[in-house]
């Protein structure tokens, strides 16, 4: 995630998720969480103190910078799954 205003605000809104670790350095913040992480576009926008529908999945992916796992898009979510990643890492050890 940028480390910009609005991508700090989604980090804050994120770190009061269950199981998610937010890791802050001097232009990116790492978001690092259990099985999957789902960024809600509405409780993000209301953080950032806009209307509902004015903060969506394209204005979220100016933020990002990378990610691994599945990433879904919805109209209202961003989900990145880590469950794949798991998986696959779990096979290969076997």
């Amino acid at each position: 995630m940028s480390a910009s205003v609005e991508g700090n605000i989604i980090a804050d809104v994120m770190s009061k998720k269950p199981n998610v670790k937010i890791t802050r350095f001097p232009a990116i913040i790492r978001i690092d969480g259990e099985r999957m992480l789902e960024f809600d576009m509405e409780e993000i926008g209301a953080a950032l103190g806009l209307e509902p529908g004015e903060f969506g999945v394209y204005d979220f992916e100016i933020e990002t910078s990378t990610h691994y796992g599945r990433q879904v898009r919805l109209d209202d979510k961003v989900l990145l799954s880590l469950i794949l990643k798991t998986l696959l890492n779990t096979s290969a050890l076997s």
